[in-house]
């Protein structure tokens, strides 16, 4: 019986607690978590603007998040749910990120490719921890313990805006790749797929033919 190891981690690991991680653990986080999607990357890449923060010294944890957060009149902030965006969508940035931010992690939903753990997770020592599921974010949103700045909403409105998060035990996020670039996707998918056909048997073929059905299960469609 496999027993689900559960890690508290901290947003600016040593090198040494993410070698110890497994495809699989369990994770909560403890530090200052940044937000940073496509907005920041732009701004902050192919801008060149300065990143209002010191990192990695700050935090080394890179969230892919648009929060359910508002800027109240006195400068106070109202923090809701933290629900995950797609990190797939960001690849084309990851690898420069990676070196003008020292990111250590990457938190997002979904996870990213085999092939971008490998060029980009592995040289530089980083590794990705997907959400569990969808709805949630009221959960993950009881470990943040306070909003302690936010940065370039002006520039880029708030949902795509610099949030840095005070994380106390916030998660629980999965271990999706590990230091060697292995991908917790890819092989689960591996168990999956010789039973894929079997689990379909007996089952009626598809019977709209307007909108591209098909009867191969190993198909993904979107």
């Amino acid at each position: 019986m496999t027993v689900t190891r559960k890690i508290r981690l901290s947003t600016t690991p040593t090198q040494e607690a993410l070698a110890e991680l497994q495809l699989g653990d369990i994770v909560y986080l403890d530090g200052l978590m940044y937000t940073a999607r496509e907005g920041v990357y732009m701004r902050a890449l192919e801008e060149k603007a300065n990143i209002p923060m010191e990192l990695p010294q700050e935090s080394a944890a890179n969230f892919h998040c648009s929060p359910a957060a508002t800027i109240n009149e006195d400068g106070t902030f109202t923090m809701g749910a933290v629900t995950a965006t797609a990190s797939f969508r960001f690849a084309k940035w990851i690898g420069e990120w990676f070196e003008k931010s020292g990111a250590k992690l990457i938190v997002g939903k979904g996870g990213m490719s085999p092939k971008t753990y490998k060029e980009h997770f592995v040289p530089h020592g980083a590794i990705y921890l997907t959400t569990v599921g969808y709805g949630t974010g009221a959960l993950l949103g009881r470990g943040v313990e306070d909003v302690a700045a936010v940065h370039w909403n002006e520039e880029l409105g708030l949902a795509q805006a610099m949030w840095v998060l005070k994380c106390n035990n916030m998660g629980p996020f999965i271990v999706a790749s590990d230091l060697a670039g292995n991908c917790l996707f890819e092989r689960e998918n591996a168990k999956i797929a010789p039973t894929l056909q079997a689990a379909y048997e007996g089952t009626r073929p598809a019977t709209l033919k307007r909108y591209g059905e098909t009867d191969d299960r190993s198909d993904e469609l979107i």
